[in-house]
């Protein structure tokens, strides 16, 4: 579809789609305002019919009075006109009394017994009739035939006489009667006199507010049915009485007192009569009801002195969709010229815009085709005219543009194969010139092709904390000088990425380049200085050879990565060539860490107890936590076998946790029942301080969750720990110090030993390396470390403790040169916690 339709379809929608919203607003509006009118309705209704009833009851109470006055009027001819003795009066003869009276029937009531019962009656279903059952009418007869007051507040009181209210008739609940009984003593019988049916219901159809109501639904429209609900009785089961054989509901308790209920919701009505109770508001619903959509409405009526009642008024809705209905119609059809007025005039109007846009188009179209030469003139100043001075602008920069990007790819094209940080080729550069290397030597009878990688040991620890930034110039200074160690010629120096460099040889033996790289190993040892830093760093080198290793590019590469790790698990500065070993070395070290999860997760980990003895007494002053474990397929595995692989695959931390569950838990129960206490050391691996602050939480909570003493727990660690993170670390061991832990430095003499940290750091004992122990002979020769450990530890006033004694005359030695607390095989060796029990608590 061209611009120009689209402009044109565009307004013409949106004048159409603003017409549909001011459609649907007067919609709107008009429905709210026939709801509100329909509700102002009902409430008049409502008004007029509460006000009916209020009029009806009290003109009732009236009318009841006058009655009961009329029938003991009666009640007193009747007594002139009959004998004193029931027994002598004839049912025919009440009847023709009755009828000269103008009332209804007469009925004779007597004792029988205990109960009160109809004698003699012009109404024969009235004869025999029991009163017993019939509460407080049975009580005012009983006050009557005594002479005495009529205590019942309903009915009316005279002299004599009583008048029950308006009820239906017990003896036949097809009528409803309004009756007198009069007694003065000169009778054996009480006179009952009584109008029914028309006598009683003529007043109400006068005066009651049925005959409002009707005059409502017949003439006011949209209002289909009135009823006024019982609410106490409304949509439960009837209360019916059941007397003399007959079964009825008393006025009072019929559930509609006035109008009618067809559109029946009974449920829905019930719960919506007692809400409107319990607020006060009315309510108003929607429903589908004898196949007609009404707006149901329920208004609460509360008077003084007189019961609660709901009126209810069933509203046709129907008329107010119709209505609304045709005010939408007239106003869609007031529309139509709108839309018909706007369609042409954006016709215009998107002509005038259109035709200039037409000319900027072809232009486009030749900048398309790369002709970027091309000026467009216009004499336009609006919009249009500064978007063709714009596109004009754009066919000078998109020429200037295409020469810059050819000189751009190129550029690209170099960095797509070089690193960014050295200059040196990329890992993707390096595969390209290996295959290419390959190639030739199958063509050419090249001797080998020897691949060499490189790795710097514990770059990451450097790189921690000296930062990045001088991590990045370490690495540039260590890639110059491997490129200075490389021949001229036949040798390919690659950055893998990180601290990994990739070195590719052709045409040198394997000797060769094994002295190659022992050079540039040599020359990488030597110190380096980055800014104010001085820095000392090793590299870890593996080798592999085409074809002696593999015919295979990507082979070659992972034999060589290989190799170098076994460098690394050697202790890292040293070249190794590959050999199938190490495969074999890879995948036991993928199983075991595998095994190792597993015990893990299975909760297979152990923990044993070596003592730490103090010698001059002979007593255990502490025990060191020991990992051990044992698994159900690789049997017993030493600690110096599966620790390294713990750390390097980052389990350490879970074993670690199960050390610290166990031993504060078994080593606080100890102490409570040892005569004197032990201590417990617990080693702590360099990883687990690249966090130091969760670190010092994650002890508190161990030993506040065991309730174990500070004062009791050692933090055994080894002197590497002090390289990882040194500033964060430092601060985190006088954290502990603070807390109340003892720090030892384990091993001490066999890592990057410093004097200068033993008086920064907050050490409480250095640990003698089981090596230098070993090492002392029965004529005390090879002891100089072991000694010189001890005078520096007195020196700085640090308790010193011996690993690894076995020997009698080491321990001899040790005690000689004042180093008195000691653990080794001499004593015990690490022992489970039964096995400890048993030989050191329970003798």
């Amino acid at each position: 579809m061209s611009i120009k339709k689209k402009l044109s379809v565009f307004f013409t929608l949106l004048v159409l789609c603003i017409l549909l919203a001011n459609n649907t607003l007067h919609y709107i509006r008009s429905k709210n305002r026939l709801i509100e009118f329909n509700k102002k309705e009902i409430t008049l209704v409502t008004e007029e019919i509460a006000y009916e009833v209020e009029n009806s009851k009290n003109s009732a109470s009236y009318m009841e009075n006058r009655m009961a006055q009329e029938l003991r009027t009666a009640s007193v001819a009747i007594q002139d006109s009959l004998p004193a003795d029931y027994h002598d009066v004839g049912n025919d003869q009440l009847k023709r009394l009755a009828k000269k009276l103008m009332i209804s029937h007469i009925t004779l009531l007597a004792p029988a017994g205990d109960d009160i019962i109809g004698v003699k009656s012009s109404d024969p279903k009235e004869i025999n009739m029991s009163t017993k059952e019939w509460g407080y009418w049975y009580t005012s007869f009983r006050q009557l035939l005594s002479q005495q007051t009529i205590t019942t507040k309903k009915g009316v009181t005279l002299p004599h006489f009583w008048s029950g209210p308006i009820e239906v008739a017990s003896s036949n609940p097809n009528h409803i009667d309004k009756w007198g009984y009069y007694y003065d003593g000169s009778t054996n019988y009480i006179i009952d006199p009584y109008f029914r049916d028309r006598h009683v219901l003529d007043f109400e159809k006068r005066f009651g507010p049925t005959n409002v109501m009707n005059r409502f639904t017949e003439n006011l429209e949209g209002v289909l049915e009135l009823t006024v609900f019982n609410p106490k009785n409304f949509g439960k089961r009837n209360q019916n009485v059941y007397l003399n054989g007959n079964k009825y509901i008393k006025i009072k308790d019929q559930p509609i007192w006035y109008g009618t209920y067809t559109y029946r919701n009974t449920e829905r009505d019930k719960k919506s009569i007692q809400e409107v109770l319990k607020t006060g508001k009315s309510q108003s619903y929607l429903a589908e009801i004898n196949h007609k959509k009404v707006l149901k409405t329920l208004v609460p009526i509360k008077e003084k002195n007189t019961p609660a009642y709901v009126i209810g008024v069933v509203y046709d809705y129907g008329l107010i969709e119709k209505e609304l209905q045709q005010e939408l119609i007239k106003h869609l059809l007031l529309s139509l010229p709108f839309i018909f007025i706007v369609l042409i005039i954006s016709f215009i109007f998107s002509t005038s815009i259109t035709r200039p846009i037409k000319h900027i188009m072809e232009h486009v179209n030749q900048i398309a085709k790369g002709n970027f030469g091309k000026v467009l003139n216009t004499r336009r100043k609006d919009e249009l005219g500064g978007l063709v001075a714009n596109i004009n602008h754009l066919s000078h920069f998109l020429k200037t543009y295409v020469d810059d990007l050819k000189k751009s790819q190129e550029e690209s094209e170099y960095h797509a194969y070089h690193d960014f940080l050295t200059g040196l080729p990329n890992r993707r550069y390096f595969k390209e010139q290996l295959n290419r290397r390959l190639i030739e030597s199958k063509e050419k009878s090249i001797r080998h092709v020897a691949v060499l990688f490189m790795d710097i040991d514990r770059f990451k620890d450097i790189n921690d904390t000296l930062g990045h930034s001088k991590g990045d110039q370490l690495i540039q200074l260590i890639a110059n000088r491997i490129k200075e160690c490389l021949p001229s010629a036949n040798s390919f120096l690659t950055r893998q990425g990180g601290d990994e460099f990739v070195i590719l040889f052709s045409d040198f033996t394997p000797e060769e380049v094994k002295g190659i790289t022992e050079k540039i190993m040599a020359y990488v040892q030597q110190p380096c200085y980055i800014d104010n830093d001085e820095v000392f760093v090793s590299i870890s080198s593996g080798l592999s050879f085409y074809p002696e290793h593999s015919t295979n590019l990507d082979t070659l590469i992972t034999y060589a990565d290989v190799a170098m790790y076994a460098s690394k698990r050697q202790g890292g500065s040293k070249v190794s060539i590959y050999h199938d070993s190490l495969n074999k070395k890879q995948a036991e070290k993928v199983h075991i860490e595998t095994r190792l999860r597993k015990a893990i997760q299975k909760g297979d980990i152990d923990v044993y107890y070596q003592p730490k003895i103090e010698a001059k007494r002979n007593v255990i002053t502490g025990v060191e936590a020991l990992v051990r474990w044992n698994d159900a397929e690789l049997g017993f595995v030493s600690p110096e076998a599966f620790i390294p692989i713990a750390e390097e695959a980052g389990l350490i931390q879970y074993l670690w946790e199960v050390v610290m569950k166990k031993a504060c838990s078994q080593v606080s129960e100890w102490n409570k029942v040892s005569d004197e206490k032990m201590t417990l050391a617990v080693n702590f691996s360099p990883r687990q301080f690249q966090d130091p602050v969760v670190l010092v939480n994650e002890i508190k909570h161990f030993l506040s969750l065991h309730r174990f003493d500070p004062a009791w727990f050692e933090m055994e660690i080894t002197e590497s720990t002090l390289l990882m993170n040194a500033e964060e670390t430092i601060k985190a061991l006088h954290l502990l110090k603070k807390y109340g832990i003892s720090i030892s430095i384990d091993d001490f003499g066999t890592g990057y030993s410093s004097l200068s940290y033993l008086k920064k750091l907050p050490i409480d004992c250095l640990k003698i390396d089981r090596s230098f122990i070993q090492d002392i002979q029965e004529d005390y020769s090879n002891s100089e470390i072991a000694q010189a450990i001890i005078s520096l530890s007195q020196s700085l006033k640090l308790e010193v403790i011996a690993e690894g004694v076995e020997e009698e005359y080491q321990k001899a030695f040790l005690m000689k040169n004042g180093c008195d607390h000691m653990q080794g095989y001499l004593f015990s060796k690490p022992l489970a916690a039964e096995d400890f029990e048993e030989a050191f608590l329970n003798s």
